[in-house]
């Protein structure tokens, strides 16, 4: 019962848990479509800065290939008009001029003699498109510092005339990503088409100049800007926007990563304080619906029990004595009366039994007189002239005083199959090994009992006069089986002389055919075999 007290405690807590429960998923969902669209929107913004560089740094290309000096290739007046131009561009260290074949023409700083750009991817590309390039992470050979390489080509007549070149200082473009600000465990990451990370927020030191994992290296060249959930290279979880490069005008894969670990923090701090507090309240309920249950339920119900035990244990004075209070002590208050109205009734009962008893001697008295009577009557009209039909009488009307007296002895109205077998033949078993029977206990309704004793017991007569109880050898095996709520009876004739069927019908067969009420549903059949009688008969062990 204490268990069944918690159970109850618990179902109460269920609904509460279930709505707390609900509204951590909402808020969790709902949470986790904000990060994802702030990650896409941080994304958007990254390379929409970075797009304004490049674009920025391609419009001042451009105005440097309309420059005379460049356009005529003037070395002297070229090498001083970028040299001053340089130095008003923080986030490019020189730009220099190249010829078709990449030897230097002119630039904002002394070229060394014998060098050449003629190996450089970027150079080749501006040639070949005749547009506009932004190459990928390369140490550059004037200054050796890490650069992402800018080639304009200058054309004339449909020819590519020359290259102007520069490149964005990574150290610039890493400031100025770290400028912007990244939230704790939030990370931003330039990569360029080979995926070599050109500027990353945080960890630059660990990861500018590497190249990004075989597993986000599809991001790269995406079809369209997404968001995933990943972990990032220093283990971290993160929501992950990303901008392709396959997009137009973008000439960087920008990534901006969200922290789920951070992002869900509060509402991972408010979900344990929400964990603590139904499991405090749990604790609080259990204790009090065992203290509770314990002295409102579990007491009175104890004593109830205890009055029930001592009843059945023969004690039937025992009673509750409680008061009509509450619920539980109605229920002890209305056992009481109970108890009083079986005790009257128990006493009215013995008396009824005593007076049933007599009737039930009495009427069997009364039935063994008139078998008597009627077996006297019968020896006084026809023994002397028709002892035959006598004998052949008197063991029928014999049989049926035996199955009454089975039922009488039995004080009821209905008796066992078994017994019924038993008393039918038991003036034809003198010898136990000629007949056996075997099936289930079923109990059989009078209406049953006792033309299935006459029929049992004119098969058995037959077997005497024609068949296998008439020689030494013969036997009798009777089985029958339940099954649907009737019963199948076999007999079963053996070791006995050979078998034909009769001519006519004598008063036996026709005593067989319709002993049993039609209420019954009976279904008999007669195989006269050579090797002996099989008799099958099948009825309902129901009342109808």
């Amino acid at each position: 019962m204490k268990f069944k007290l918690v159970a109850v405690a618990v179902a109460a807590l269920v609904p509460v848990v279930g709505m707390l429960g609900y509204g951590e998923y909402a808020i969790r969902q709902e949470r986790g479509a904000e990060v994802r669209a702030q990650a896409a929107q941080a994304a958007r913004q990254a390379s929409s800065e970075v797009d304004r560089i490049v674009e920025g740094l391609r419009s001042l290309l451009l105005a440097v290939t309309s420059m005379p000096s460049v356009r005529h290739l003037d070395a002297p007046t070229c090498d001083e008009a970028l040299n001053s131009l340089a130095g008003n561009v923080p986030n490019i260290r020189t730009i220099f001029v190249l010829r078709p074949d990449g030897s230097p023409v002119c630039g904002s700083m002394e070229i060394p003699a014998g060098t050449t750009f003629a190996d450089r991817k970027y150079f080749h590309q501006a040639i070949e498109t005749k547009a506009f390039v932004v190459g990928t992470y390369t140490k550059s050979k004037l200054s050796g510092e890490a650069v992402l390489p800018l080639a304009m080509p200058l054309v004339e007549d449909g020819a590519v005339v020359a290259v102007v070149v520069s490149g964005i200082r990574l150290d610039w473009l890493q400031n100025r990503i770290t400028e912007r600000g990244v939230a704790p465990g939030n990370a931003v990451t330039l990569a360029d088409g080979e995926g070599t990370i050109v500027a990353r927020v945080p960890l630059p030191e660990r990861f500018v100049g590497t190249v990004i994992p075989d597993g986000f290296l599809k991001l790269i060249h995406a079809e369209q800007p997404g968001v995933v959930e990943v972990r990032s290279q220093d283990g971290t979880e993160r929501v992950l926007g990303y901008r392709p490069i396959a997009l137009p005008s973008s000439p960087l894969y920008v990534s901006a990563g969200f922290s789920t670990g951070e992002a869900f923090a509060p509402i991972n701090r408010s979900t344990i304080i929400n964990a603590l507090g139904i499991a405090w309240g749990a604790l609080v309920a259990l204790v009090l619906s065992f203290y509770v249950g314990n002295r409102v339920i579990l007491a009175p119900i104890s004593r109830i029990g205890d009055v029930m035990r001592h009843w059945k244990a023969g004690n039937t004075e025992a009673r509750t004595g409680m008061k009509h209070s509450d619920e539980l002590h109605a229920v002890g208050a209305a056992l009481d009366d109970l108890l009083d109205q079986l005790d009257a009734r128990r006493s009215e009962a013995e008396r009824s039994e005593e007076e049933r008893m007599l009737l039930v001697r009495e009427l069997a008295h009364r039935v063994k007189n008139g078998f008597a009577l009627v077996q006297a009557i019968s020896r006084q009209t026809f023994a002397r002239s028709e002892p035959e039909r006598y004998r052949s009488f008197s063991e029928r009307l014999t049989a049926l005083a035996g199955t009454y007296d089975l039922i009488l002895a039995r004080e009821g109205s209905a008796s066992s199959i078994k017994d019924v077998v038993q008393a039918a033949l038991k003036a034809h078993a003198s010898d136990a090994g000629r007949i056996s029977f075997d099936g289930p206990d079923v109990v059989l309704p009078a209406d049953v009992a006792l033309p299935l004793s006459l029929v049992l017991h004119e098969l058995a007569t037959n077997a005497i006069k024609y068949g296998s109880l008439g020689v030494d050898n013969g036997t009798v095996c009777i089985t029958w089986a339940a099954d649907g709520g009737r019963v199948d009876l076999r007999w079963v004739e053996a070791g006995g002389p050979p078998v034909t069927a009769p001519t006519s019908k004598g008063f036996g067969s026709v005593l067989i055919e319709r002993a049993f009420p039609s209420t019954f549903n009976p279904r008999s059949t007669v195989d006269f075999r050579p090797d002996g009688l099989h008799f099958d008969i099948s009825f309902g062990c129901a009342e109808p």
